[in-house]
Formats: structure tokens, sequence, C-alpha cells
């Protein structure tokens, strides 16, 4: 029997903090803790979690609130240079759908 505490939450070789032993990012059950859904709520959400995962990312988000900020301000980081690259360079299909929309909203003659 081992003696070592339950790990709740780890981070991926990306830099992701998961619900340990999920693929479940650590920032959908901030969101939903945030929001003010219940634990039992979020477990709805993430059938892959169980209410222990739950509890104790919820644990581990309260009782490391700096790590918690400093991740959620890089993960922001992350995503809007993730936007702003796609921003620049959208795919084909972005580009066909954009022309669609402004060749809907010419006036007709």
């Amino acid at each position: 029997m081992s003696d070592a505490p339950q790990q709740y939450v780890i981070t991926d070789e990306h830099g992701v903090m998961r619900v340990a032993g999920t693929r479940v990012m650590v920032d959908s059950v901030l969101a939903g803790w945030q929001e003010g859904q219940s634990p039992e709520s979020i477990r709805e959400s993430y059938p892959s979690l169980n209410l222990e995962q739950v509890y104790g990312a919820i644990t581990f988000i309260i009782a490391h609130p700096n790590e918690i900020a400093a991740y959620v301000r890089k993960q922001d980081e992350v995503w809007a240079k993730f936007k702003a690259e796609c921003d620049a360079n959208p795919p084909p299909v972005v580009l066909r759908l954009r022309a669609l929309q402004r060749s809907r909203e010419l006036p007709t003659r």
C-alpha cells in the first residue's frame, strides 16, 4: 500500500495542466467552478471524470492560486498567439466561406 498522496493534476509534455489520468484540461474544471457549477455538474459535463477527480482538481485549484493564475495567463497568451496566426493565415475553407458571405452581402440589381 502506497502512502503517496493521490495526484489529481498533472502537466503534460506541452505544458497543459490536465486532470490526472484523463485528457480533460484543468481549464475546463476551472471555468465550470468559476461559473458557479457544482462538482457534480462539472462531472456531468466531462463523463471521463469521476467525482473524486473533479473534487481533486478543484482542491488543487484552490490550494495553488498563484500557480493557477500564472498558468491561465500563459494559456491566454498561447491562445492569443494561435488566434493571431489563424487570422493571418486562414485555411482555404475559411477564405471560401468569407468570399461566399461577401457575395451574399452585395446588393442585387
